[in-house]
């Protein structure tokens, strides 16, 4: 690693880097957004890393940091997350992973059913990523996935019974989270070359139940606000004790991650391109798709007359969005890779 050279590196992620390394917390009043442009020698984050990689979770920390090297954040590469195929269009950046799960309405979280049981199981769950300890942390950052469940259903349980005092590996529900979303059709010359353009990403982590009052009410509103913006606070809060004990938050720490992206229009081979037979008689493009929110219909008991403006507004700011990525990815040029 070589001295004398700075690196852009979050400030409040290395507060975070220096208290898990010290093994004390550092205070940090809740409200105070931390800069996001200090800078730090190669010469302190190498001791950091060399103090912090006695165990495998302090070390993932510091590859994250480490590896980015003046740019975006990054999870550390594994055999389970690494790319093989269409490497090109892999992206292990925190913020582009981040983003996928957070703008996907429903995450599906896998985790070993237990000793009686030789399949995995896997759950339709609501989730958002976010940090209790660090609030203004953005996408951009080391957060963590929260998952919002039954007290009683069998993830619950099952990460109810590993959950254990500190960090060790052993003491927690080991939980793989898919997110996924479809862009568009590519209609190409052949049945074999039709595709999708998508956005998925895939985290490994571990997972605890929240027992701390504060972030669990913390951790329901930021799932609340993440199905509909500013949501939360135009209900009835805080949940009453009936509702907060019927609920159930599970925190995942993130160890790593990978997403994959395609986007662009047909990619068909040359030979069949140059077939005018084939290509005078065979319709080729892009049929955008993208997640449409309907005009909102009043429950029977519904005493409001006007829709309220924090849905309007989301219903119009998510759908411009959908859309507007879902055309922008028909019409991005392909890459290099993709281009026979």
């Amino acid at each position: 690693m070589p001295n004398a050279t700075h690196y852009h590196y979050s400030g409040r992620a290395l507060l975070r880097l220096q208290a898990i390394v010290f093994q004390r917390p550092i205070a940090l009043p809740r409200d105070k957004v931390y800069p996001s442009n200090s800078h730090l020698s190669y010469a302190y984050l190498d001791i950091l890393y060399h103090v912090a990689s006695n165990t495998a979770a302090l070390r993932n920390l510091c590859d994250r940091s480490i590896e980015t090297m003046g740019k975006s954040l990054v999870y550390p590469k594994y055999p389970r997350s690494t790319l093989n195929r269409y490497k090109h269009r892999g992206t292990y950046e925190l913020g582009k992973i981040h983003s996928i799960v957070n703008e996907c309405a429903v995450l599906h979280v896998s985790f070993p059913a237990g000793p009686d049981d030789p399949f995995p199981a896997i759950l339709p769950m609501i989730g958002q990523m976010g940090s209790f300890e660090y609030p203004s942390a953005d996408i951009n950052e080391p957060l963590d996935c929260y998952l919002h469940g039954y007290v009683s259903s069998r993830i619950m349980n099952l990460a109810r019974a590993t959950n254990g005092e500190g960090d060790a590996q052993s003491q927690r529900l080991p939980v793989s989270i898919s997110a996924a979303h479809v862009d568009g059709f590519i209609l190409s010359l052949t049945p074999n070359s039709h595709s999708y353009n998508y956005r998925s990403a895939i985290l490994h982590g571990y997972a605890t139940v929240v027992t701390d009052e504060a972030e669990k009410h913390w951790a329901m509103k930021l799932v609340t606000n993440g199905v509909v913006e500013d949501r939360y606070d135009h209900t009835r809060v805080p949940p009453n004790k009936v509702e907060m004990t019927s609920t159930t938050i599970l925190r995942v720490r993130i160890v790593d991650g990978s997403g994959k992206i395609r986007d662009g229009s047909v990619s068909d081979e040359r030979y069949d391109r140059e077939n005018k037979a084939l290509t005078s008689k065979v319709w080729t493009g892009v049929v955008p798709v993208w997640q449409v929110m309907g005009e909102p219909i009043p429950a029977p008991e519904n005493e409001v007359k006007e829709v309220p403006e924090h849905i309007r507004g989301f219903i119009d700011r998510v759908n411009e969005r959908n859309k507007a990525y879902a055309h922008d990815a028909a019409v991005v040029g392909l890459p290099k890779e993709e281009q026979h």
